[in-house]
């Protein structure tokens, strides 16, 4: 082997990473055998940072640029291995490149249901799903907190550690969040940011900056989901004579398309009307029409009814379930009222 090879294989005089691949954070230049020669050359590309390391301490930190190494740029490094003003040697130091792209599309997720306490369904297990982003900002943070001295960390590998805080943050913003579960599809936004503003101190400790954070899914086990239908859909019948002509209104355009299919809605809504006028009269003491007979117009109402025979047709309405337990007291009282004078 010539000197010549022997100086190039044994000097490094110039430092870069071409980081022709995604998901490595950080990467340690290959060092073993090799020294830096004294003023090589060191390039660190936008969105890339580089950092000295002497012996596991972090020396000098390097954002985008080209650099001349000496004593004067690396001045931790010189402070640490005591070089003279006049050293102008090859020395060995651990070179580590780190990636500060933005990583985006980061999926995140409950393996397992995580278990909260709704002030509307008492403890309920759900799950929860979305996406976040996020960079490395603070890379001495980061080589001190999480890579260290490996030869290589990704992305795949950090998530890993990061699943852990993002549940557990989430368990502890879920719970503290005083939403209950059938208003959390309306308050996604809020909740994320929560989360986001919760998880900023931790990813910042890393060395990393949380760029976005979103939930975009919470579900709940199927039993508990069913329970819910059904309270919507009671709410949804709430007035019964709003939900009555809202199905009318429905089966009209259905009936149109069949023979005789309007006269079944009209007697319906017949139908529907005649209960409402009986739930009156019954209220008001005054007796309802006997179902198909035609209207009589010169009969008129009685001045006054048998004060038991009111009381009897307002208890029916009542065992029927036609009238509220609160409105057949009221007119009950009104009724002995008239009645004691």
């Amino acid at each position: 082997m010539s000197l010549g090879a022997f100086i190039k294989k044994q000097f490094i005089d110039v430092l870069q990473w071409n980081e022709d691949s995604d998901g490595t954070l950080a990467w340690r230049y290959p060092m073993e055998d090799f020294e830096i020669q004294y003023g090589a050359s060191l390039t660190v590309r936008e969105s890339q940072m580089a950092v000295f390391v002497n012996e596991g301490q972090v020396a000098d930190v390097f954002g985008p640029g080209l650099y001349t190494l000496t004593t004067r740029t690396i001045p931790v490094l010189t402070n640490l291995k005591n070089w003279d003003k006049l050293f102008e040697s090859p020395f060995k130091s651990d070179v580590y490149f780190f990636s500060t792209r933005l990583q985006l599309g980061r999926k995140w997720g409950t393996p397992q249901p995580v278990t909260i306490r709704d002030k509307d369904f008492g403890m309920v297990r759900l799950r929860a799903f979305g996406m976040y982003s996020y960079k490395l900002a603070d890379p001495r943070s980061f080589f001190t907190e999480i890579s260290g001295t490996r030869a290589s960390y990704t992305v795949d590998e950090l998530e890993q550690q990061l699943r852990n805080l993002v549940v557990a943050t989430m368990s502890a913003t879920l719970g503290g969040a005083d939403v209950p579960f059938v208003d959390m599809a309306a308050n996604q936004l809020l909740l994320s940011d929560k989360m986001r503003e919760a998880m900023t101190p931790t990813f910042e400790r890393y060395g990393l900056t949380l760029d976005n954070f979103a939930v975009e899914n919470i579900s709940l086990p199927d039993e508990l989901q069913k329970a819910i239908d059904a309270r919507i859909s009671m709410g949804m019948v709430g007035d019964l004579g709003k939900y009555t002509q809202f199905q009318v209104a429905q089966s009209v355009p259905l009936a149109a398309q069949n023979e005789g299919g309007l006269a079944g809605v009209g007697a319906g809504l017949a139908a529907g009307v005649g209960m409402g006028q009986v739930m009156m009269d019954a209220l008001r003491g005054s007796p309802a029409p006997a179902a198909g007979s035609a209207p009589v117009a010169s009969a008129p109402a009685p001045t006054a009814d048998d004060p038991e025979a009111r009381l009897a047709k307002l208890k029916a309405l009542l065992d029927k379930g036609l009238v509220t337990q609160a409105d057949y007291d009221s007119a009950k009282a009104e009724i002995i009222k008239k009645l004691i004078g």
